[in-house]
């Protein structure tokens, strides 16, 4: 069943056209640019694999702009300037900010379903990008694997993407956060940056419609991590999460 934006008084076929623009432009260019990718990724180093994904999301965020009135606005940036790497624990309503939040921070992989990497063409292509792809019914292992394959990252300079809450959620839900990225945010002692937004108003989740509005993105201040422990770093990062939704 697609949720529907009862707040939303506008035309539904102009609805419906700019959502099915939106879904088949992104289904096709997905297997250009993952095939691109694919083929970059036999003799052309990760920071051009990254610029070419990167491509892929500009060209998906001008659709959604263009055909179905989806903006965003960012709050926030002056708090991670100067900033080497980080974790950052963001809130997850839709598929919006997994696309989106590869612009609006610095280079990043993401955790992530293994599964995702299956994809034909595009799953591929995002195998070469260093994900942090895990077995959720492996929890040791996958804990493993984020704190492994994270601290690789955080040390390369690149930006280490969770989502705590696990899964997407609706507006106004609130789901306890998994302790996975605040363990990594101790055992590298690199800082977290906390994200909040409100996307699922504008791409709500398992949602084929897509509704026109400003997405606000809020990125919080550093919370510092070294000599915490993983309780501690995960409740203030829910913390001001949470406030921050509040807020919007």
């Amino acid at each position: 069943m697609t949720p529907q934006n009862i707040s939303y008084q506008g035309s539904k076929i102009k609805l419906y056209l700019g959502s099915t623009v939106l879904l088949v432009s992104m289904m096709l260019s997905s297997l250009v640019f993952g095939t691109l990718v694919l083929l970059c990724s036999v003799v052309f180093p990760f920071s051009v694999r990254y610029r070419l994904a990167c491509l892929w999301v500009r060209f998906v965020m001008y659709i959604a702009r263009i055909f179905c009135g989806v903006r965003h606005e960012v709050q926030g940036l002056e708090h991670i300037e100067g900033i080497k790497a980080a974790i950052v624990l963001s809130k997850h309503q839709s598929a919006w900010e997994t696309i989106a939040l590869r612009l609006i921070l610095p280079t990043q992989t993401a955790l992530l379903k293994r599964s995702l990497l299956w994809l034909p063409v595009w799953g591929w292509a995002l195998a070469t990008l260093k994900p942090i792809a895990i077995d959720r019914k492996k929890r040791r292992e996958a804990l493993k694997s984020l704190v492994k394959q994270g601290k690789a990252c955080l040390n390369e300079g690149i930006w280490v993407l969770v989502f705590p809450e696990g899964t997407r959620t609706a507006p106004g839900e609130v789901k306890k956060f998994n302790a996975g990225g605040a363990i990594l945010a101790e055992k590298s002692g690199y800082p977290v940056i906390p994200v909040a937004h409100n996307a699922g108003h504008c791409w709500p989740r398992y949602s084929f419609l897509k509704y026109p509005g400003t997405i606000t993105v809020k990125i919080g201040p550093v919370i510092n991590s070294k000599g915490r422990k993983a309780a501690d770093i995960n409740a203030e990062a829910a913390e001001w999460i949470a406030q921050a939704m509040l807020d919007m």
